[in-house]
């Protein structure tokens, strides 16, 4: 499953630090507000809610917002415009597949955004469905191994993990550097037994950092060319910041050397 989780990977520091947390705060406290309105507004009895809960404190997010947000998707502040999931569908540079799931309240407005965040960039925004069969919908859980004293993390164990993988009913995995020297792993799951194996590692002993449900390719697309490479990542990273988009995948692969001249170009542009 190498490349699934690429553009997971690829995080790289933002100039606009404010307006990004400002971004983020407005994403999470979305899905905060569609989980709530979805299922009981108790994070007990709510999987999907609990989960953007611990998301937005990971955040910083304040309890005072995560409190509104949840009396807004239980209808407790008075009628707000309508959020809807819609999942839009379209091409990057070189025809490489790109899904997106947005919360909106004007899908014309999130179309036309979207469209221009496409169209800008050497890409085409598709109909429904042209390119969502190359993708399966997973749970994702991130794990590592805290340390003890001035150790932060401890190496992950392969051996053992696959043993504790097979107990937790877990379906494959990836080890991944999670965050700075935080070795870690990417365990996948059928979508309804996620919150089953956050339950199991956390009794095997590991740290689960997060638990999402994620779009994995069927296949993935080696991109080798260099303007290719920064076009494609300028793309995402411009889909990515629009308001109503909840996530993006796109089903390529760029080698590391081509990611570390990318990373220079966009700071040497500023």
């Amino acid at each position: 499953m190498a490349g699934h989780s690429k553009w997971a990977n690829i995080k790289r520091q933002k100039a606009r630090v404010d307006a990004v947390k400002g971004k983020t705060f407005a994403k999470i406290s979305r899905e905060i507000i569609m989980a709530a309105r979805s299922g009981v507004p108790d994070p007990a009895g709510n999987f999907q809610l609990r989960t953007a809960i611990e998301k937005a404190k990971a955040a910083g997010i304040p309890n005072d917002n995560i409190d509104r947000a949840i009396a807004k998707g239980a209808g407790k502040l008075g009628a707000e415009g309508e959020l809807e999931e819609i999942r839009y569908e379209g091409y990057g540079p070189g025809g490489v597949a790109i899904l997106i799931e947005a919360l909106t309240d004007n899908r014309n407005r999130t179309a036309a955004e979207l469209r221009a965040a496409f169209s800008k960039r050497g890409g085409n925004l598709g109909e429904a469905g042209c390119v969502s069969w190359m993708f399966e919908q997973k749970g994702m859980a991130s794990i590592w191994r805290a340390g003890s004293g001035k150790l932060k993390a401890l190496p992950i164990d392969e051996e053992r993990l696959l043993e504790d993988l097979l107990e937790a009913g877990a379906e494959t995995y990836e080890l991944v550097e999670l965050a700075a020297e935080i070795p870690g792993a990417e365990v996948f799951v059928e979508p309804l037994s996620l919150e089953t194996l956050g339950q199991a590692l956390s009794g095997q002993g590991y740290q689960v950092m997060e638990l999402e449900l994620r779009w994995i390719p069927s296949s993935s697309v080696e991109v080798n060319d260099a303007e290719q490479a920064k076009a494609l990542l300028r793309m995402m990273d411009a889909i990515e910041d629009l308001e109503d988009v909840q996530s993006v995948t796109g089903n390529f692969e760029i080698a590391d050397q081509l990611l570390e001249l990318a990373d220079s170009d966009a700071a040497a542009s500023g």
